[in-house]
């Protein structure tokens, strides 16, 4: 795999897309969770893909239970909860795995592009990727970076 296009993920109600489909935009991807301190990012994630939307930017999350077990929902719940708790309207994607021998492809990608503190495994939810118009890596954040804290490197690729 040579960019982010190249990959095909399960939407949150069991179908699957393309990641092509995103095509010349800047993408923040990110391991999501609903139960973790880190989880009333989802806001700051939410204002981030209104603000730069229409200027060709989106959020792209993707729910994962592999931390403390904090989002044991099913797909559908997951969603309703983004959705009615935190206002989110960027496309969350099905719960997947991000580590270990299940890890989805899109993650073990991501994480060989750019690793971390623990090398290039996944430390926590909410671990983000900004992916720039050509779907290459150019950043890797913790799950302690809010989302405010990246809107200059947003603002840069745009």
């Amino acid at each position: 795999m040579t960019s982010v296009y190249d990959f095909t993920v399960t939407t949150i109600n069991g179908g699957t897309q393309s990641l092509g489909d995103y095509r010349g935009e800047v993408l923040l991807v990110v391991n999501t969770a609903t139960r973790c301190s880190f989880t009333p990012q989802l806001e700051g994630l939410e204002s981030l893909q209104r603000a730069y939307h229409d200027q060709g930017f989106e959020v792209l999350g993707f729910p994962c239970n592999q931390f403390a077990n904090q989002a044991p929902e099913s797909d559908e719940e997951i969603g309703n909860f983004c959705r009615l708790s935190y206002g989110v309207d960027f496309p969350t994607f099905a719960k997947i795995d991000v580590n270990g021998k299940d890890a989805d492809p899109l993650f073990v990608w991501l994480r060989q592009q750019k690793g971390g503190a623990l090398g290039n495994a996944i430390k926590w939810n909410f671990t983000k990727f900004l992916i720039d118009r050509n779907g290459q890596v150019v950043a890797r954040y913790a799950p302690t970076t809010k989302p405010e804290n990246l809107e200059n490197d947003i603002k840069a690729l745009l």
